[in-house]
């Protein structure tokens, strides 16, 4: 630009020198060589500024092209830019229309589920009335029939009704004597059972039963014991007025911890441990305190119970399910941890009999520790001699029968029981439960309780009755 300003500035001063050289030339009389070389150096110094403006022509265009070139480069890369937010801008805006798809049918689903349960708390509310209705009728059939019996003598009776009587009553005396012969066998079973256990203490002493179960398994475990708490079941006892459970043992005034007899509904007598609460006492299923008792059993073992009541004990599958059919029960697991803080939880359950491998489902009420047992799932008892489907490695790993579900988890309360090698690390696969938050709890001791639902205690008190 400067070049072009200074061609423009010599230009006129050139070509006015040369105009006023033609004009001296034309006056003067005889052309003087001088002025014929000045002329010459005009035109150089003429072709000098036409060559500097070319050159900084060149130089203008150059630089005018790497800016042009620098700005198309500029506007690709603002043009990619732009296609680019188009691109996302498209993206949001589906996945903006998905979300609203997404929201409306969940608040159609929510609505469903709201007149879902609506539908069922109104039918549970008739269900209550009917059940209110029914026993009233049943309270007042048992007032008519008081009545019938208190003025029986003083009536006389129908043919039929007599014959029906006599058949009740030889139905009764049937019903007894089968009685009698069951426990007649049961003795002898005991008795055999007895001999049994002597005989295998007598091969654990020879060491007879090591190499035995050395060749049936080839992995080692620990000696298996007939468990002792069959002996506990008392055959030889009258069975009028013996309590359902420990809460019917509570309302009969017995306010006390301690082992007590029951007969629930279509059992045989058999000792439980109940621990009293304040209001209520609770039948003891399941209770560790030292590891003084090996809880990797056998499914017989852990069907029928083993242990000591006054100590470390499983209470029966049998047993447990033998109590908790006669009406709704309450499942309460408390544990304790090395740190000597104690945690407990509630849960409504359902327990099934042996055909289902005693299938437990939980529903949690209350409590203060998470994760404990998988809600609303069926999880199946196994041991390591009778491995339910879906759950081989569960008992090999873990050790100690326990209701399983999918995989195997770190609630296990029979597993092995191991002290922590350190405060901030218990073995994993001691008896132990893990938090929400995946931190693993060791504890020192654990205890499984039943007891009945408030609702439900009235009606077990009448479950057992003396019999006529």
């Amino acid at each position: 630009m400067y070049t072009i300003k200074l061609f423009l500035f010599i230009a006129p001063l050139v070509i006015s020198s040369t105009t006023d050289q033609d004009y001296a030339s034309s006056d003067s009389v005889s052309p003087q060589p001088k002025s014929r070389f000045a002329m010459l150096d005009d035109v150089r110094i003429l072709a000098s500024g036409l060559l500097q403006l070319g050159q900084g022509l060149k130089d203008f265009v150059h630089k005018t092209k790497s800016q042009i070139n620098d700005i198309f480069k500029k506007l690709n890369i603002f043009d990619q830019s732009f296609i680019d937010l188009s691109l996302q801008t498209n993206e949001i805006k589906e996945e903006e229309k998905e979300l609203r798809r997404t929201t409306s049918k969940l608040q159609v689903k929510n609505e469903e589920v709201k007149n879902m349960s609506l539908e069922l708390n109104s039918k549970l509310e008739s269900l209550l009335e009917e059940k209110i209705l029914l026993q009233q009728r049943v309270r007042y059939l048992e007032k008519q029939l008081t009545n019938l019996i208190k003025y029986q003598p003083e009536c006389q009776e129908h043919s039929e009704v007599t014959s029906f009587k006599t058949f009740v009553e030889q139905q009764d005396n049937s019903i007894k004597s089968l009685l009698q012969t069951m426990e007649e066998q049961y003795r002898q079973l005991n008795q055999q059972h007895s001999q049994i256990k002597e005989i295998e203490n007598q091969l654990r002493r020879t060491g007879i039963q090591e190499s035995t179960e050395n060749s049936l398994s080839s992995k080692s475990r620990a000696p298996r014991s007939t468990p002792s708490l069959h002996l506990n079941e008392t055959n030889n006892v009258e069975h009028d007025d013996i309590p359902a459970d420990c809460t019917t043992i509570y309302n009969q005034g017995k306010q006390t911890s301690g082992i007590y007899s029951i007969r629930p509904s279509n059992s045989q007598v058999f000792n439980v441990y109940c621990d009293v609460k304040p209001g209520n006492s609770w039948t003891l299923i399941q209770h560790r305190t030292d590891g003084s008792r090996d809880f990797n059993e056998t499914w017989e073992n852990y069907k029928y119970g083993f242990g000591n009541l006054d100590g470390e004990f499983w209470l029966g599958l049998e047993k447990i399910y033998s109590i908790v059919k006669q009406s709704n029960y309450i499942l309460r697991i408390e544990l304790e941890d090395w740190k000597d803080s104690k945690h407990y939880i509630d849960y409504s359950f359902h327990l099934g009999n042996h055909e289902t491998n005693y299938t437990l489902h939980l529903v949690e009420i209350t409590g203060n520790i998470p994760k404990v047992l998988p809600e609303h799932k069926d999880l199946v008892f196994s041991t390591w001699d009778h491995k339910s489907k879906g759950h081989f490695n569960c008992p090999e790993s873990f050790s100690g029968g326990w209701w399983w579900h999918d995989v195997c988890g770190e609630n296990n309360l029979n597993s092995k029981y191991n002290k922590p090698r350190s405060k901030t690390k218990p073995e994993r696969r001691g008896i132990s439960w893990k938090s929400q938050n995946g931190k693993l709890y060791s504890s020192k001791s654990t205890k499984m309780l039943i007891h009945p639902t408030d609702s439900e205690r009235s009606e077990l008190r009448q479950i057992k009755k003396p019999m006529n």
